[in-house]
């Protein structure tokens, strides 16, 4: 009998993510497949399960809610800054993904929401945040 992936192991996996009207948001099919350990913290949780049990070759698909893919929006995380408390040569668009310090010190990403005369406001939530995920995944290997 083959061996099933546990936590601890090292795994490489081929994967398609999709949102609930069938758009693909990530994939690895069409370059290299993904490699981490499971049960590390490399990945959310719930890709972690999702692989957990299987055996190389093997698939999967399973449908994540938000809190086990990367949470619910919070409105907290929606913030307004000064124009003034920009760099003066950053030039916001919407859409427009920014590096910023939290309070913590580490670099976090934000993304434009808005863009108004005296101020821009940036959304700190992960891009996929409060959305279900549904991941399609395969098992390669384990080392």
């Amino acid at each position: 009998m083959a061996r099933e992936a546990q936590s601890g192991d090292r795994v490489k996996v081929h994967y398609t993510g999709t949102l609930d009207d069938g758009t693909v948001f990530d994939s690895s099919r069409e370059g290299e497949p993904i490699e981490f350990e499971l049960g590390s913290g490399e990945v959310i949780d719930g890709f972690d399960q999702a692989v957990i049990g299987l055996e190389e070759g093997a698939s999967r698909e399973v449908r994540l809610d938000p809190d086990e893919a990367y949470g619910q929006r919070s409105d907290d995380l929606v913030i307004d800054v000064d124009r003034d408390d920009l760099p003066e040569d950053l030039d916001p668009e919407v859409g427009q993904t920014l590096a910023v310090e939290g309070a913590d010190g580490e670099e976090m990403a934000a993304w434009v929401a808005d863009v108004g005369e005296d101020a821009i406001t940036v959304d700190l939530n992960h891009p996929l945040a409060g959305r279900s995920l549904t991941f399609e995944v395969e098992l390669l290997e384990i080392f």
